[in-house]
């Protein structure tokens, strides 16, 4: 299969319109919940559902959760922004408290090596998802996903912590994600709609993190090498580009982005299942 990116933001708008009406009739699902992080995926995916349940005959909500657990404030304020702007309801809940008891019963050391951090990090994740599906099961809804399909690909996300019960833009490249995202804030802004289209734009700007404190960028991770003077669209475009090449095997080319992919295979194939012919002989 060759890959290749997709500019027609104004079909694929449509189409994920389109496509989330019908699941969301054919399965009777009340309400779209979604964890508000103040990054462009989530901010991004918040629109999109606000878009979906406008139509009146659609009796569904959108029911936004920020849950921040030692969070940056800026982020935290962004999270607010597009809360007000795209969610019908929503809260803010410190999980900070319930976190540093967890934090303190699991891992007993205070240690601030990365593999300290990235297992503090998968804590933060699987508790807000916790909190995110149970109130799912008490309001007859689905939990939204919000990560993209560069983020898969590159295993950036928590097992059990990230992957939702519905992916609007989960087989979207991160350059897609922030073109559709650049498409819809022109819509608010020429229907005058500013407070979602302002909402959307500080997030288009903002340096992408992970929210969980393992870094402070997303491309400390996955692009060491990035060019501090680029924008965070612009080296996202390289990121999808490296791993575009070499998917279509257009390159040899292995460096930190292609080897992070093929480091991280084992999340895309978990959870890993003994074939059943190899169990029963």
């Amino acid at each position: 299969m060759k890959h290749e990116f997709c500019s027609d933001y104004g079909e694929i708008f449509g189409n994920i319109i389109s496509f989330t009406h019908n699941y969301l009739r054919e399965n009777n699902i009340k309400t779209l919940v979604i964890g508000m992080s103040g990054g462009i995926d989530s901010t991004l995916c918040a629109a999109l559902a606000s878009e979906v349940c406008r139509p009146i005959s659609v009796d569904v909500t959108v029911e936004g959760r920020i849950l921040p657990i030692e969070s940056d404030q800026v982020e935290t304020s962004r999270a607010i922004m597009a809360s007000q702007a795209f969610c019908d309801h929503f809260q803010l809940n410190n999980m900070t408290p319930t976190y540093t008891v967890l934090n303190r019963d699991i891992i007993s050391t205070a240690s601030s090596a990365p593999s300290a951090l990235i297992r503090r990090g998968n804590i933060k994740a699987r508790l807000r998802m916790m909190k995110l599906y149970d109130l799912a099961n008490k309001m007859d809804g689905v939990v939204l996903s919000t990560d993209n399909y560069t983020e898969y690909l590159l295993g950036f996300w928590t097992l059990h912590g990230d992957v939702g019960d519905y992916g609007m833009i989960q087989n979207l490249w991160k350059t897609e994600v922030y073109g559709l995202a650049n498409y819809l804030m022109k819509k608010y802004k020429d229907t005058d709609e500013l407070y979602k289209a302002a909402s959307l734009q500080e997030c288009i700007k903002a340096m992408p993190t992970d929210g969980l404190g393992v870094s402070e960028s997303d491309f400390d991770q996955i692009y060491p090498d990035y060019d501090r003077n680029d924008t965070p669209v612009d080296v996202y475009g390289k990121v999808d580009a490296i791993l575009l090449d070499y998917l279509n095997e257009a390159t040899p080319y292995i460096g930190d982005v292609v080897k992070r992919y093929i480091a991280t295979e084992f999340k895309r194939l978990n959870p890993f299942s003994i074939p059943r012919i190899d169990i029963i002989g």
